[in-house]
């Protein structure tokens, strides 16, 4: 298998010292599955390039791991396309020859590391499990230019059509050591295996090598369960642990602390009353395609769902054990085609930006802005209203005032211990007409669960319009 990175910085030989390899004298490695050779095609001041060969024994590889000097195993064990396609194989060699090079670290021109590069990466042979359209939409994302040759599954008989396996080029302005953490990890995302144990080591990779790109890629989820050869409890993790600052509460906390608020508003129905509002006020205003951020375990899409009104319903939480749940109370996988084809769940963080969300008429945030930091508010706000920018946004929080009526909650306690703030009557108002003013909407404030003349209501309710 093949790699090839070109350059045409000036001078374009300057790559050598990147990759701590000399232009001038090829080098071997030994790996435990093989061979690696660093050699350079064309080294020039115009443009170099530096290719990594790899070579990869099967039959060694099948020896070894059976710890046996004979032979024996499946057949496929020694036929196989490993010898020949960028896998997991060329992602340890990328970290044990370029090592250096892929932390960015470089003696000679510590400069130059830090600055973008015209850089072009050509893969000879890459298998893409989901096909051209799931390899552009993993690296187009992060700015590359991509151009991808399919091969023909046999040429000799065209008419079996075209195999999982492309030439690819990756071509992008960028740092030398953001391309070989790209292809460190999405290489064997596209094959879709690995040929080494995964466990816990793998999501401590995967998370600094992810570090700065993967946490925002639209393609986050499926990039971790592939990376993490779709262990559930490993993907959970590292997804949870990508959310960062907006991570949820372990599961056994939050469920303990879930019940208490629970506990503490069931005297007032008042969750059934928020449900009740919030699709009052969408079948008020039209609204036919809605996303729920923070959607939980999915009450309100379970609301949506009953109403014929709404045709595409979106829910999105940082808790992938959440939406575990979700899917099992909505009962997706044994839903009709139709109902089906209404509701879907997905894996996201409010603090940055996702063109999944854009397009829908309104959007819900129901008991969720008080969950986030204070100082992350304004990455939220942005999300939100200037990248959704939904029509609506119906937007609940609890009436901080209010709390004084209820007698099991101590004084200046919050009602769940996961909220970061909950505001008063003036404060939330005073928030919402700020983003009203910086984002072109109006906003009206309606009281949900009964209202006390003196603290107001227990929950309270902005919808914003444009």
């Amino acid at each position: 298998m093949l790699l090839t990175l070109s350059t045409t910085h000036s001078p374009a030989t300057d790559l050598g010292y990147l990759l701590h390899k000399s232009p001038f004298r090829p080098q071997s490695f030994e790996l435990a599955f093989g061979q690696a050779h660093v050699f350079y095609p064309e080294a020039s001041e115009e443009r170099t390039t530096a290719a990594l060969l790899l070579e990869v024994d099967p039959v060694a590889l099948v020896r070894n791991r059976r710890g046996l000097a004979g032979e024996g195993g499946a057949l496929e064990q020694y036929v196989n396309d490993r010898p020949y396609v960028a896998s997991s194989f060329m992602s340890v060699a990328l970290a044990r020859v370029f090592r250096s090079a892929m932390s960015g670290a470089s003696k000679e021109r510590p400069e130059l590391a830090e600055q973008s590069l015209p850089l072009v990466a050509r893969l000879s042979v890459l298998p893409c499990r989901g096909g051209e359209a799931f390899l552009r939409r993993l690296f187009e994302p992060l700015g590359y230019g991509v151009t991808a040759t399919r091969h023909a599954l046999d040429e000799t008989v065209p008419e079996w059509g075209g195999s999982r396996y492309y030439t690819v080029t990756l071509e992008a302005r960028t740092r030398l050591s953001d391309l070989l953490t790209h292809l460190y990890v999405l290489i064997p995302v596209l094959d879709d295996d690995k040929h080494y144990w995964v466990g816990d080591e793998e999501v401590e990779k995967l998370l600094r090598h992810g570090e700065g790109w993967l946490a925002a890629h639209p393609e986050r989820e499926l990039i971790t369960r592939r990376y993490l050869r779709h262990q559930k409890s490993l993907a959970r993790e590292a997804l949870e642990r990508l959310a960062g600052d907006e991570a949820p509460e372990p599961e056994e906390r939050a469920r303990v602390h879930n019940d208490e608020e629970a506990t503490l508003e069931s005297r007032l129905s008042l969750n059934e009353q928020r449900l009740q509002a919030v699709v009052g006020v969408l079948k008020e205003c039209g609204a036919a395609r809605v996303v729920d951020l923070g959607c939980g375990e999915g009450k309100l899409l379970k609301a949506l769902l009953k109403e014929r009104q709404f045709s595409e319903i979106l829910g999105m939480d940082v808790s992938v054990r959440s939406l575990e749940i979700a899917r099992e109370r909505l009962d997706l996988d044994r839903m009709s085609e139709m109902q089906r084809r209404r509701v879907n769940l997905l894996h996201g963080s409010l603090m940055y930006r996702d063109k999944r969300l854009a397009g829908f008429e309104a959007a819900t945030v129901i008991e969720v802005v008080e969950h986030l930091d204070p100082p992350r508010l304004a990455a939220f706000e942005r999300v939100l209203f200037e990248c959704a920018r939904p029509n609506v946004v119906v937007l609940t929080t609890p009436n901080a005032e209010y709390n004084t009526r209820f007698e099991s909650l101590p004084a200046g306690t919050f009602r769940h211990r996961d909220h970061r703030f909950e505001w008063t009557r003036a404060e939330f108002e005073a928030w919402a007409r700020k983003q009203c003013e910086r984002f072109g909407y109006s906003v009206r404030f309606l009281p949900v669960g009964p209202v006390d003349g003196e603290v107001g209501a227990p929950t309270q309710m902005a919808v914003f319009s444009r």
